[in-house]
């Protein structure tokens, strides 16, 4: 982060309350010219006062080095400045303490007061000194000059320092103000660059595990399947040829069925990728955050957009599971209707996802699967019984992930939908969701 502000100033600092050593030097500068002005002009204040040359040397020397502190007490300076007027001695020290004054962060009332008692004692000393010089001859001039050159001199020493600090400390304070957005508005952009960052990340993993569920429930199905096709094959290959054609057949079209599936998924995957790389080159930083808020919404148009598994689909797949030497019956309750593609897809895979529990852990076990469509809402159950000994030694041993009841639960809990799983007091096992309709 670029360093601005009281940082930057921080990081140049100077001795004691100088900022800079630039500003050190400038004033220490001034002060050396106003002690040397004012120790001049202390050797005439010291003949008109009647006291040692050297008595009034060093007065000046002491009062115009007070000029050195201007920054840190410019209250001090200007009165300093005030109180050596009628000495006629000061002048620069008077100059330079109210430009600082006017310039300084103080109340307009507190330099608008300190101008005026400086102008008026200019003013005072100025008519004396005038009036006492036209008495003496020194100037030959009407008694109009006397107060015309009193508020000349008043004004042109006090109101040009007056004026010029004004419009400095103002532009000085435009400039710390600016710095100050410029350094509130550097700090939100790196804070919406770690949310962005972190919303991102939120959406990958996200992402991640949308597609890791995705393709649990579209292999593991097809592939549970195939395995039973194959051990029941393996089983009636010799004993009864035309029906292990017939398993041989089967096990074939679930092949390409799953291989299709497959295809298509990476397809997608692959011109997702690609899309997203070339929204990342031309998106700047300042629209990561809608574009991770656009990634995690993308997760869920994506899985209902296409031609995707539905609930008509359900006979198929009850088919299929009864073809593989399931004992499965499906009612219905009702009038079926059309809901939203995602809720359909949801719906699909949850029955998909139990009856290939059901092949994989209770193989040859009668299986009931219930719909019921309801005012609100769609709820699904599929339970088996306890499998046949005989089946259940004799299947066919498919492994598992232990994922499809965590993608299950997934997926209803993502629709605001109730996710109910466990074992039933005969043996079997049952797998209930509802799904709000709207």
């Amino acid at each position: 982060m670029t360093t601005t502000g009281e940082d930057h100033a921080t990081a140049r600092g100077g001795p004691w309350w100088w900022t800079r050593w630039r500003s050190a030097v400038l004033d220490t500068g001034l002060a050396a010219g106003s002690a040397a002005e004012c120790g001049a002009e202390g050797v005439r204040f010291a003949h008109d006062a009647g006291i040692p040359a050297a008595v009034g040397v060093v007065f000046g020397v002491l009062a115009g080095s007070a000029l050195i502190v201007r920054r840190k007490w410019p209250i001090a300076v200007v009165l300093v400045s005030i109180a050596i007027t009628p000495a006629q001695m000061g002048y620069l020290m008077g100059i330079v303490g109210l430009y600082t004054l006017a310039a300084s962060e103080l109340p307009r009332r507190i330099i608008g007061s300190l101008a005026g008692m400086s102008f008026l004692g200019m003013l005072i000393v100025m008519f004396v000194r005038v009036r006492q010089d036209m008495q003496r001859g020194t100037w030959e001039l009407g008694d109009w000059f006397v107060p015309f050159a009193s508020i000349t001199t008043a004004v042109g020493m006090t109101a040009p320092p007056v004026l010029l600090g004004m419009y400095v400390g103002a532009r000085r304070r435009l400039m710390e103000s600016l710095r100050e957005r410029a350094d509130s508005l550097e700090r939100e952009l790196q804070l919406l660059a770690e949310r962005a960052e972190e919303r991102a990340e939120w959406a990958r993993g996200e992402e991640r595990t949308r597609i890791a569920r995705e393709m649990h429930d579209v292999v593991a199905h097809r592939v549970s399947l195939m395995v039973v096709h194959a051990a029941a094959l393996q089983a009636v290959a010799r004993k009864d040829p035309e029906k292990a054609v017939k398993n041989a057949a089967l096990v074939g079209d679930m092949g390409r069925q799953a291989l299709t599936e497959l295809r298509e998924m990476l397809g997608v995957l692959r011109s997702g990728d690609s899309r997203d790389a070339r929204e990342r080159a031309a998106v700047p930083l300042v629209a990561v955050g809608v574009a991770a808020a656009a990634a995690a919404s993308r997760a869920v148009e994506d899985e209902g957009a296409g031609d995707g598994p539905c609930l008509s689909d359900v006979d198929e797949l009850l088919g299929q599971s009864a073809a593989a030497g399931m004992a499965v019956d499906l009612s219905v309750e009702g009038e079926s209707r059309s809901y939203a593609a995602e809720i359909e897809q949801t719906a699909y895979r949850v029955v998909q996802e139990a009856l290939t529990n059901v092949h994989k852990h209770a193989a040859g076990a009668k299986t009931h699967v219930r719909l019921a469509h309801r005012v609100s809402e769609i709820a699904m159950q599929v339970e088996n019984e306890p499998p046949p000994e005989l089946a259940s030694a004799a299947a066919a041993r498919l492994p598992s992930g232990g994922n499809g009841l965590v993608g299950m639960r997934e997926r209803v809990l993502a629709l605001g939908g109730v996710f109910v799983s466990g074992p039933t007091d005969a043996g079997g096992f049952r797998v209930s969701a509802v799904i709000p309709a709207a």
